[in-house]
């Protein structure tokens, strides 16, 4: 298996990329559409879990988009062949003073394009 072939990473990057400009604005059309359609896809949030798509979907529609801006460190994309990848960041926001987040994106290559099928985002106090 061919791990972290340059164009594979380089797609994965722009979806990745196309993903935090949607979600900084909470454009929960781009979102919705980068999650798989699946009752399998998952996303574990801070204080929920999503199992369900649907769920998600509620959850982006009901949220508001202030305060969403974030910066992002330690961004690290791996891509194993051609379909599969997965993608990790830290975050801060100006709401999470003492605070640091952190996100793990799986993604899988579909005849449709690229699509998250396993998320998992939380908040933790900062690391001494």
């Amino acid at each position: 298996m061919e791990i972290d072939l340059p164009e594979v990473v380089a797609e994965v990057q722009a979806e990745f990329t196309r993903y935090e400009r949607a979600l900084v604005v909470n454009d929960v059309a781009v979102l919705d559409g980068i999650f798989r359609n699946d009752a399998r896809s998952i996303r574990y949030g801070g204080l929920r879990i999503s199992t369900a798509t649907r769920r998600s979907k509620a959850f982006r529609a009901a949220r508001s988009a202030a305060g969403l801006a974030r910066a992002l460190e330690k961004t690290v994309i791996t891509t194993y062949g051609r379909d599969f990848a997965v993608a990790s960041t830290l975050f801060r926001r100006a709401s999470m003073a003492g605070k640091v987040g952190r996100q793990m994106r799986t993604w899988v290559r579909f005849p449709e394009g690229w699509r998250v099928v396993a998320a998992h985002v939380s908040v933790i106090a900062e690391p001494a």
